[in-house]
């Protein structure tokens, strides 16, 4: 398996189950229905768990631009491959949440809430306040990206074989993500990555969703530059405390 179709199979699957749980969760009728956060932070940590099963050994796993970006800027990762893995992380996203739409049709014609039924596709803040908003994805993603350094060294193995999420192996990552959710991710829904956002957000504008309101683009960029912002500074770090 290429490093692109391992990258888009991985995010697929990531965005398919993260995405299904917060469905089965807030959608009307579903046997999931209102069963929790503890639910949809559990499910995500777990299906961040099946995407590095599934594309570790062939692309690392990454799953996540800032994860490529934060990478790249350590100098861990070739720029030259991150619009590649970035491409493949968009496409996978974009896949998985449509996915998630078939699966859950019937129920977002019994779902009033337009908001509802735009939070199984991607994220939105609990209070709208632009800064607040933005360093609530900027913390979770640092915490992201600066642990997976520590965890990992972020350093390639004796054979080269290719880094990301991978290196840690799925079960602490699983745990990672899980925390951060149960931990931060009350503000904003925790995108902490900008393809789990900007991808199904835009499957959201384009899919016949059963009475679906609008796609609040006017806060779409803050899950894209949070995460940039955030995996920036804990590579920046990552670099000065290995001098």
């Amino acid at each position: 398996m290429s490093p692109f179709i391992a990258e888009v199979l991985g995010t697929m699957f990531l965005i398919l189950l993260g995405n299904s749980v917060v469905a089965n969760v807030v959608l009307t009728g579903t046997k999931g229905n209102n069963s929790g956060w503890m639910v949809i932070t559990t499910a995500w940590g777990l299906a961040v768990f099946v995407g590095v099963v599934v594309a570790g050994p062939y692309s690392g796993a990454h799953l996540n631009p800032a994860v490529t970006i934060g990478l790249a800027i350590a100098g861990k990762f070739s720029w030259a491959d991150a619009p590649t893995y970035i491409a493949a992380q968009f496409i996978g996203a974009m896949i998985g949440s449509t996915l998630v739409w078939l699966l859950f049709k019937d129920f977002y014609k019994g779902t009033e809430d337009k908001g509802l039924k735009h939070a199984t596709f991607c994220t939105a803040p609990a209070i709208p306040n632009t800064i607040s908003n933005l360093i609530s994805e900027i913390i979770g993603t640092f915490v992201l990206i600066f642990v997976i350094f520590h965890f990992t060294d972020a350093s390639l193995g004796s054979d080269k074989s290719p880094i990301g999420l991978g290196s840690l192996g799925a079960l602490p990552v699983a745990f990672l993500v899980w925390v951060i959710g149960l931990s931060l991710g009350g503000t904003t829904g925790y995108a902490i990555n900008p393809a789990r956002d900007l991808g199904p957000r835009i499957m959201h504008a384009i899919l016949p969703v059963a009475g679906k309101g609008g796609n609040n683009w006017g806060y779409a960029w803050i899950p894209v530059i949070g995460p940039i912002i955030g995996c920036t500074l804990a590579a920046i770090l990552y670099l000065y405390i290995r001098v």
